[in-house]
């Protein structure tokens, strides 16, 4: 769970707005998920929603899109309102919805085509049976031929300590360098902490200063398998493994997908999406 100060700032940006800025793709996600499904889907639940980037992203451009966002954090969803309005998203077409992801939906809620857990959430979930109460309340929620979808790493550098950074546009032509910070990794219980920390640079490449622990997890990091082999017990009808990034885009920016079979197709450290079928 995240431990920093939410009112922080580096740049004149919150640590949320770092978050989206450097973490989070949702453009590339939707048109992914979307091509995942393989038909025509309109409503997407978004588990452990933070600010719902993602929400709003599907709504804006999934023509009649209407999303349902969960978080446990009211306040951030008061902060992910704001982002909502702030992006002309109708408030008709977005739930924000406090609570644990496990809870009821709410007697309005649209019943969701594709439910998502992304940013490596699912490692929120530490013990296998809170995992599948989790996957079979996610398969109740879902319409007819909908998926569940959540990311997760693995390979041979999952459980090595050790970190890696990546630059990514600042305000005022700066730059925002976004470091990943595995600190803890115990391959024996499959129990990591990790960290996001953030530094931001002027034009010349001089620091204006840091943000260290912006955010800080202690997540169970499960293997492929063993999230297959739980989406199946949950009672999905099919799983697979995805890419985390289309195999193509046509003109029209849709996505092409297909799943990953051949284990030669993996890097030796991963990053994927799984995917179970209702």
């Amino acid at each position: 769970m995240p431990d920093a100060d939410v009112d922080a700032r580096l740049a004149g940006m919150t640590r949320h707005d770092l978050y989206e800025a450097c973490v989070q793709s949702p453009g590339d996600t939707v048109p992914l998920l979307r091509a995942i499904h393989g038909g025509d889907p309109r409503v997407l639940g978004e588990d452990f929603a933070g600010t719902a980037a993602l929400s709003r992203a599907w709504v804006l451009a999934v023509p009649e899109g209407r999303a349902v966002a969960v978080d446990h954090d009211p306040g951030v969803l008061d902060e992910a309102a704001a982002r909502a309005r702030a992006a002309g998203v109708p408030e008709d077409r977005i739930v924000l919805r406090s609570g644990d992801v496990r809870g009821e939906p709410g007697p309005d809620e649209p019943v969701p085509d594709v439910v998502y857990a992304g940013n490596f959430s699912i490692g929120e979930l530490h013990a296998r049976a809170d995992l599948l109460a989790y996957l079979r309340h996610a398969r109740g929620r879902l319409a007819p031929g909908g998926v569940f979808a959540c990311d997760l790493y693995g390979g041979e550098s999952a459980f090595m300590i050790g970190s890696a950074e990546r630059p990514e546009p600042g305000p005022d032509g700066g730059s925002i360098v976004y470091t990943w910070e595995q600190r803890e990794a115990d391959p024996l219980t499959g129990r990591v902490v990790n960290a996001l920390h953030f530094e931001a640079l002027d034009a010349e490449g001089s620091s204006l200063g840091t943000m260290a622990d912006a955010f800080l997890y202690h997540w169970r990091l499960w293997s492929v398998p063993e999230l297959r082999d739980a989406m199946e017990e949950a009672g999905f009808r099919s799983t697979e493994v995805h890419a985390r990034v289309p195999d193509a885009l046509d003109e029209s920016e849709n996505a092409y997908v297909h799943p990953i079979e051949d284990p030669d197709e993996l890097e030796d450290s991963f990053d994927v999406l799984l995917v179970a079928r209702v």
